[in-house]
């Protein structure tokens, strides 16, 4: 397991005691600064281990890890911001694949079948060339937002 030692500079150290003097920080902040400051292991820190401060703080000892973990590698400014979500892909369900689908769907279902699956109609997308793949949780989500029965 890596350990990871966490050593603030001075300003550092002023900046974390400002925000737990200061209520106008995130929750997030507000414990990312507890975690840093009792694990800080300067000569002026007072270091405790990850399971004491887990413990005072009612968090996990993993989040306590991640924190130094990221202030070691990432530094102190992206320690305390949050960190962005990642960028979602492009749609696959645009409205041409959905007026597609929802016509496929309203159409007699195929052979040795009563009515579509919602499997069965994802297939039969991606066999008709609209997609190149598609899940049938997209198909049934696109399905519920127009409120369609697959041929009842």
């Amino acid at each position: 397991m890596v350990r990871y030692k966490v050593t603030l500079k001075k300003e550092e150290r002023e900046q974390l005691q400002a925000v737990l003097g200061k209520g106008k920080h995130t929750s997030q902040q507000y414990r990312n600064a507890c975690v840093l400051l009792n694990s800080d292991e300067s000569p002026k820190g007072q270091k405790l281990s990850n399971e004491q401060i887990a413990q005072v703080l009612h968090i996990n000892t993993k989040t306590v890890e991640r924190v130094k973990q990221r202030f070691v590698e990432e530094g102190f400014e992206e320690c305390m911001d949050r960190k962005p979500y990642p960028k979602k892909g492009p749609k696959k369900a645009d409205g041409d694949f959905e007026a597609h689908l929802i016509a496929l769907s309203c159409s007699e279902a195929p052979e040795g079948y009563s009515r579509w699956s919602l499997r069965l109609l994802a297939d039969k997308m991606v066999e008709m060339k609209y997609t190149d793949n598609i899940s049938h949780e997209t198909v049934r989500r696109v399905l519920k937002k127009t409120k369609s029965s697959r041929g009842k």
